[in-house]
């Protein structure tokens, strides 16, 4: 569900438990996809207004900008979504000064609720649609534009965070080499010059991605862990399998701890029964969490089992470097009566989660609200797209990703995240797009979801895929999370974006060889068939524009409506 369920899944269970209640039998509810698209609602729209300004050489002056997102009929988490896409609107580049502020908006659809990213990739869109923005207008590349404005160590962000190991500059310079950037560019350029009807694209995009609950409270995680007079070892924690590989990793960090192999330790179904109060398996938070907590508790029966240990090398003359045999060294505690089982507890440490948004700051130091994240999950990738002018397809010819992932306790599943996340991404901001009905949809009723299963809302298949997929992880500490590794469910999730702006970029490319003269064309997202088809204006799309618009002046503006 990437979020979905999180909070949307309680008025069906709340329907089951009722009728089960009333009834005093099982209750089951399963709903039809279709059905469960038009109720359940979707990832928030969101609309930007912003004013920006920089120096002619390009150095970023000042950033205002008011975000509104689509909320639907209720609150439901709205609020802390564009909380995060506040936090995000910087991306990874230095405003000297910088307002922002969010609406959220009452509409007459279904209540909007938490995706992948929770409003991050939204905030970030907004950066990066600045850049090119100014970009265009300065007559210089949007990648240069980029290069010259990054943050750099120690840096603060808008919301007043100092940046701590920000490796966002190496990599620039890392990505260019592995990509072969330069080279391409020049290939992808001779390749626009010697075609007239398929264009080619290639953009850098660079993220980074806050990891905290934004909630204070909820940064905090239990497990339980029980260790057999076998040697197994049991554990519980208050996080979700859902095929992240989260039970992977918290069984490495527990086999490494106590010294056994991993075949010997098992995960038990997460219950509230053995670990009570858990936080939702969000935020790309839970190893964060849990990973911690299990090691709290895997330490404490360490603690308990030293002494036992120290007994058992002299018994059998061992020096203090040598292992004990682990079954061994159970048994013997069992027999001398020491707890084999510990609750293991973590918190993020206070100063670094929380941020008081109603604290007045009138000298514009909003380091005094807090610090909202814990640390930053950085990465870049670049992508080259190729298109069809007269059909609007697209497709994804080869990406490279370059992913701070700290010191990675599975690097197999951090790169399946990676791709998985990117694949994702690519598919919100090219072709999942969602028609409301609306005074543009008439055929629809109002406030209604017409494109609610697969013969009308397309998500990204096998086909989807890039051609040339290339995953490499930056090789970095982080003193903040379990064994120096970093959350990567979201970050990921924007980098997908690339492909956005390699198609803008062959659109651009289309454009300025069919003489459309306006300097600034930016697509809305998703960058749809149709909105790449009609964005290369061409005499085709001339004709067909004039047949219902007589304002020549307006066909290199012309856009396909969207429905938001």
């Amino acid at each position: 569900a990437f979020g979905g369920k999180g909070t949307r899944s309680v008025f069906i269970a709340v329907t089951a438990a009722l009728a089960a209640h009333l009834l005093k039998r099982p209750v089951s509810i399963n709903i039809e996809r279709d059905v469960d698209m038009s109720i359940t609602g979707q990832r928030h729209a969101f609309y930007f207004e912003y004013s920006a300004g920089c120096t002619n050489d390009g150095s970023l002056k000042y950033f205002d900008a008011h975000l509104y997102n689509n909320a639907g009929y209720s609150m439901d988490l709205s609020q802390p979504i564009m909380d995060r896409a506040l936090f995000h609107s910087d991306n990874v580049y230095k405003w000297p000064a910088f307002r922002a502020k969010g609406t959220v908006c009452k509409t007459n659809q279904p209540s909007h609720t938490a995706y992948r990213g929770f409003g991050g990739p939204q905030g970030l869109m907004l950066a990066e649609m600045v850049i090119e923005h100014l970009a265009a207008k300065l007559g210089m590349t949007a990648h240069a534009l980029r290069q010259k404005n990054l943050y750099q160590e120690g840096d603060r962000t808008h919301f007043g965070e100092k940046l701590e190991a920000f490796r966002i500059p190496q990599m620039w310079e890392n990505i260019q080499d592995i990509a072969n950037f330069a080279e391409r560019k020049a290939e992808v350029d001779l390749f626009n010059d010697s075609n007239s009807w398929r264009k080619r694209g290639l953009s850098v995009l660079p993220t980074k991605f806050g990891i905290n609950f934004t909630a204070k409270f909820m940064n905090q995680g239990g497990a339980l862990v029980h260790v057999y007079t076998d040697g197994s070892v049991l554990i519980s924690h208050g996080g979700t399998e859902m095929g992240q590989g989260l039970n992977t990793k918290v069984i490495q960090i527990a086999a490494q701890c106590l010294g056994v192999p991993h075949s010997m330790i098992d995960i038990a179904e997460t219950a509230t029964n053995t670990v009570a109060n858990s936080q939702p398996t969000a935020a790309s938070m839970s190893t964060d969490l849990y990973g911690m907590a299990v090691l709290n508790a895997c330490e404490q029966i360490l603690a308990r089992l030293e002494p036992i240990k120290k007994n058992l090398r002299e018994k059998h003359q061992l020096d203090a470097t040598s292992s004990v045999d682990w079954k061994e060294l159970v048994l013997t505690a069992y027999f001398e009566r020491i707890d084999l089982s510990a609750h293991g507890f973590y918190i993020v440490p206070t100063d670094r989660c929380g941020y008081d948004w109603t604290m007045s700051c009138p000298d514009g130091d909003n380091s005094k609200r807090g610090m909202p994240f814990n640390y930053f999950t950085q990465g870049i990738a670049c992508a080259e797209v190729e298109i069809d002018c007269l059909t609007g397809d697209s497709f994804i010819r080869r990406v490279d990703i370059l992913m701070d992932v700290g010191r990675p306790i599975n690097p197999a599943l951090d790169i399946g995240q990676i791709e998985g996340a990117f694949v994702q991404g690519y598919g919100w901001c090219t072709m999942e797009e969602l028609v409301w009905g609306d005074k543009a949809h008439r055929w629809v009723k109002p406030g209604q979801l017409f494109t609610r299963g697969p013969g009308t809302y397309k998500i990204p298949s096998f086909n989807d895929v890039p051609r040339d997929f290339r995953v490499h992880l930056f090789n970095g500490d982080n003193k903040f999370a379990v064994h120096s590794s970093k959350a990567v469910g979201e970050p990921p999730f924007f980098l997908g974006c690339a492909a956005f702006f390699a198609i803008q970029n062959a659109v651009k490319a289309a454009r300025s060889a069919n003489a459309a003269t306006n300097t600034h064309y930016a697509l809305d997202l998703p960058a749809t068939s149709e909105r790449i088809r009609m964005g290369c204006a061409d005499k085709i799309t001339t004709l067909c524009i004039n047949a219902v618009n007589a304002e020549a002046e307006k066909i290199t503006e012309f856009k396909p409506k969207g429905s938001w």
